[in-house]
């Protein structure tokens, strides 16, 4: 043992199978396809975690859905639950659905998240109130795969007041907007059914999206960083 070695961190442990899954993953950001938004494959996720704590907790569930050809691709969705045997969950995880018992049975967390990578391909990634499901999926990835997340995500509770600015509810949840397309969400507060509810609020988005002139996924990038600096300013 080389002096000093044991302070060195150590990397997950990984099979080999595994670890020749890691390897098969993009190393860097996947350009975005200049392509049309209808054209894009996107893949739209949710992540019920252990609480909010960015840091310390850590995600349960990852429930996702396909966006292809203008439509959700009932044939493409995505649900795991992870097996978290050592963690002490909080009351509050019942909301999700999800019993300790099934829990403690869930997936490896390695194999999960492989599968879910795989999933993804080099697709884009959407969610609501994306920030926190990209750094909790982030986070996952490096801390049981050692592996980067590079993805680009798009935040639905932003593009939501970008293309409608008329509901003026900029700080609306995902059930604010729900309401307020009048959507039919029958079950909601888990992974799925919220990956779920996210996708039919995108796609009323990309047509809203359209009839502004925003035709690709970078052009709608573009608008949205413009839109985050505009708001910034105004905060101050």
């Amino acid at each position: 043992m080389k002096l000093f070695s044991w302070l060195r961190p150590t990397g997950p442990t990984l099979t080999a199978e595994q670890q020749q899954r890691l390897e098969q993953l993009p190393t860097s950001a996947p350009t975005l396809r200049e392509c049309s938004l209808r054209e894009q494959r996107w893949v739209v996720v949710d992540l019920e975690t252990t609480g909010l704590n960015l840091n310390k907790d850590v995600v349960l569930s990852i429930g996702a859905v396909v966006i292809e050809d203008g439509a959700i691709d009932f044939s493409q969705q995505f649900e795991r639950t992870l097996q978290r045997s050592d963690r002490k969950l909080a009351p509050s995880v019942l909301l999700h659905g999800l019993a300790p018992s099934a829990i403690a049975a869930g997936c490896d967390p390695r194999e999960a998240l492989l599968d879910f990578m795989a999933f993804v391909g080099d697709s884009p990634l959407l969610a609501f109130h994306a920030p926190f499901d990209q750094h909790m999926l982030g986070r996952a990835l490096k801390e049981s795969l050692g592996y980067r997340l590079h993805h680009p995500f798009f935040d639905v509770a932003d593009m939501a007041p970008l293309l409608c600015p008329q509901a003026n509810i900029r700080e609306a949840g995902l059930d604010d907007w729900i309401d307020w397309f009048k959507l039919q969400v029958f079950e909601r507060h888990n992974a799925s059914a919220d990956a779920m509810a996210t996708a039919e609020l995108a796609l009323i988005l990309f047509n809203r999206a359209r009839a502004q002139q925003i035709h690709s996924p970078l052009n709608l990038q573009q608008r949205l960083s413009q839109w985050k600096r505009r708001q910034q300013s105004h905060s101050f």
